[in-house]
């Protein structure tokens, strides 16, 4: 009897410094592009949602466009999204983020370069895309999961460099052929939209 009672003891703290170790980790880790977060507004379920840190190294979030997340922790993006949604709600909301997935980071100087597409905002599944030659803003959200319930399909953007190029999903007026390191990002819709 003891004996299975110091293995579970055993257990419940390894578990428990483990799941420290981890948390530790994360609240020291420096956000990188490329990276998937997990955001979580408690105040509002409905913003919860994963976004994609840019090649610029910001993120795309309702109410808080164009934070900056590249070089901070965790804890710093949240505290940053909490201030800039503040005036929208009563109170300053209760923000948390976690990191998704990191980017991959090509290992060795033999490794090939890939073509990398990168879809944002109001889709299915926001993240980097291996492209391919001539793949189209359609064709790229298509890879993306498709356009989630919340999107502005009408004022879609591809952004290369400091060049933006609109894109409307209804019509498909401005489907052009994508480039290494393009960054489409889909908006939520407004409310009458």
């Amino acid at each position: 009897m003891f004996k299975h009672f110091f293995t579970l003891l055993t257990a419940v703290f390894a578990f428990g410094v483990l799941s420290t170790t981890d948390a530790m980790a994360q609240n020291g880790y420096k956000i990188r592009t490329g990276d998937s977060l997990n955001v979580e507004v408690v105040e509002d379920a409905n913003l919860n949602r994963t976004v994609l840190v840019l090649p610029d190294g910001s993120i795309s979030f309702p109410f808080a466009d164009g934070v900056r997340a590249a070089g901070r922790t965790t804890s710093q993006v949240a505290a940053a999204l909490a201030s800039s949604m503040a005036s929208n709600f009563a109170t300053t909301p209760n923000v948390y983020v976690s990191v998704g997935q990191v980017a991959e980071r090509p290992v060795g100087v033999a490794t090939v370069s890939t073509y990398d597409i990168f879809v944002t905002g109001e889709v299915n599944n926001p993240g980097k895309l291996d492209g391919r030659r001539n793949m189209t803003v359609l064709q790229a959200i298509a890879q993306g999961g498709g356009l989630s319930r919340f999107a502005a399909p009408k004022r879609i953007q591809v952004r290369r460099g400091s060049q933006i190029f609109s894109y409307n999903y209804n019509t498909n007026a401005g489907n052009i052929r994508l480039q290494r390191g393009d960054v489409v990002i889909v908006p939520q819709r407004k409310l009458f939209e």
